[in-house]
């Protein structure tokens, strides 16, 4: 069981971080937008999420014995997202033909994701086997993570530019195949929890908190991944060393889940989320400071800040699962609101970012003003730093009994 989460959380993370981080230049590249463009369009989806993925979770818990093919619905439709938006040319302007196959991949990556995350409390037994289970989901996700996030390097040294995206997409159509195949018997267990969700029971169980809190800490991630290829390549100046610095960011996550799990039970969650935030506004601070060519200082920033990310990865969902399952609460809905708050981070980085670039002149690979430059470290790793800093003061405000797996 454990090793069908891992390959089914790794084909949900092809859609997650991933995406943005290589949207923006094959937007800008292939199909001609302005990073103002890309920006709005994720928005505007990100708008019409806040109806989707509630009323998806709605579904999900209105048809549990459907679950199964919802599951199938959702591979099937991110793997035609996938090739609508990378391997097929656009059949429409690009600007329509990319917020179409946006619809299509974001809204089959949600319904795969809360169905996945809700059954979490049906294959787990007990508190122990449910961060168990975490372990395993948030490493599936850091491979696919980096896999999805590394292939576009590979693929384009390969086949040029659009020969590269144009496989990128084939791949991942071809990953959704073959892990839906694999994992379909994670889809025979009947969901536990039979209570209905309503905001009162939600705000009761410690959930909405935790649904602010994991807004509030996914946006500096949001916002570096969005900014990671043009603060590597532009403000740097390390052209082709990005894909090394990917590797080194996931591994340091993937490889630190353990850790934190460990230190976790033994000290609980709150002094170790304090920790791994801190580790991260640290990271920062240096990120901040480092001049053109430091890429050794820039390994380290991507090994800490990975790190600590891997706590934010298995400790908050955990920490949320619980709390549903102490209050019976149908995991269905809520995990509908959980993925909106994730994507609503990365849309609102998207979104605020990248027009402010455009406004300070910067321009993808090209001599920017000294400004430019400026703007870019300034959104890369000083905004970020400030949001973290909010995000550790929402922890310290926690209830204990929201604190406990």
């Amino acid at each position: 069981m454990y090793w069908n989460v891992s390959l089914f959380s790794l084909m949900l993370a092809a859609a997650s971080l991933p995406l943005y981080i290589h949207l923006p230049r094959y937007a800008t590249a292939e199909l001609g937008l302005s990073l103002s463009t890309v920006g709005a369009v994720l928005i505007g989806i990100r708008v019409m999420d806040f109806a989707q993925d509630p009323a998806l979770g709605w579904m999900v818990d209105r048809n549990p014995r459907q679950i199964g093919r919802f599951a199938a619905l959702g591979a099937a439709g991110m793997g035609l997202g996938f090739v609508m938006l990378f391997s097929i040319p656009p059949l429409l302007t690009p600007v329509v033909w990319l917020t179409f196959s946006l619809i299509v991949l974001f809204t089959c990556y949600s319904l795969a994701a809360i169905l996945f995350y809700g059954q979490s409390t049906a294959l787990a037994s007990n508190s122990g086997a449910l961060l168990k289970l975490a372990g395993f989901r948030e490493a599936g996700a850091l491979t696919g993570v980096i896999l999805a996030a590394l292939a576009p390097v590979a693929l384009i040294a390969i086949f040029g530019s659009e020969g590269g995206f144009t496989a990128y997409g084939l791949m991942l159509a071809v990953i959704c195949t073959l892990v839906y195949l694999r994992t379909r018997p994670l889809w025979t267990v009947a969901p536990k929890s039979t209570g209905k969700l309503t905001l009162t029971d939600l705000r009761a169980s410690g959930g909405l908190r935790l649904l602010g809190l994991a807004l509030v800490n996914a946006l500096p991630v949001a916002m570096t991944s969005t900014l990671f290829l043009f603060f590597v390549e532009d403000r740097l100046e390390l052209t082709g060393m990005a894909g090394g610095f990917l590797v080194l960011f996931f591994l340091a996550a993937g490889l630190s889940v353990p850790v934190w799990t460990r230190l976790s039970n033994r000290y609980g969650i709150r002094p170790v989320l304090l920790g791994a935030m801190t580790l991260a506004v640290l990271s920062f601070v240096w990120a901040a400071l480092l001049l053109p060519g430091a890429a050794l200082a820039f390994a380290l920033v991507c090994i800490g800040s990975g790190a600590a990310l891997g706590a934010d990865m298995v400790l908050l969902p955990v920490m949320f699962s619980s709390a549903l399952e102490r209050a019976d609460l149908r995991a269905g809905q809520a995990f509908g609101l959980w993925f909106l708050a994730g994507k609503l981070a990365l849309a609102l980085a998207a979104a605020l970012l990248l027009p402010a670039l455009d406004a300070a002149g910067f321009k993808p690979g090209a001599v920017n003003s000294a400004s430019a430059l400026q703007t870019l470290t300034l959104a890369y790793a000083i905004i970020p730093c400030v949001i973290k800093l909010a995000a550790i003061t929402l922890v310290f405000r926690l209830p204990q009994k929201v604190l406990s797996a």
